[in-house]
């Protein structure tokens, strides 16, 4: 199961691969530099903020990042077969 957590990780850890910070994956993606901060990552109400195809598909673009690669930074499930 695809959690919220899960999808800032794999956020992170493509930042993290492409050395650079969020902000800067940002910025190249064509979004607003706070876009991906942590503090944008759940709403005022504290519910789960998701982020829209349309910035992901920016973001992938930028970073010359395929679904499948995107795939593979997303943490492993513990507990699942």
């Amino acid at each position: 199961m695809l959690t919220n957590a899960m999808f800032w990780r794999a956020i992170d850890n493509l930042a993290a691969a492409k050395n650079i910070s969020c902000s800067r994956m940002a910025q190249i993606s064509g979004l607003d530099l706070t876009a991906l901060n942590k503090s944008k990552r759940r709403g005022s109400d504290g519910r789960p903020h998701w982020m829209s195809v349309g910035s992901l598909v920016k973001i992938m673009n930028a970073t010359d990042t395929s679904w499948i690669d995107f795939a593979r930074y997303f943490p492993p499930e513990h507990g699942h077969r």
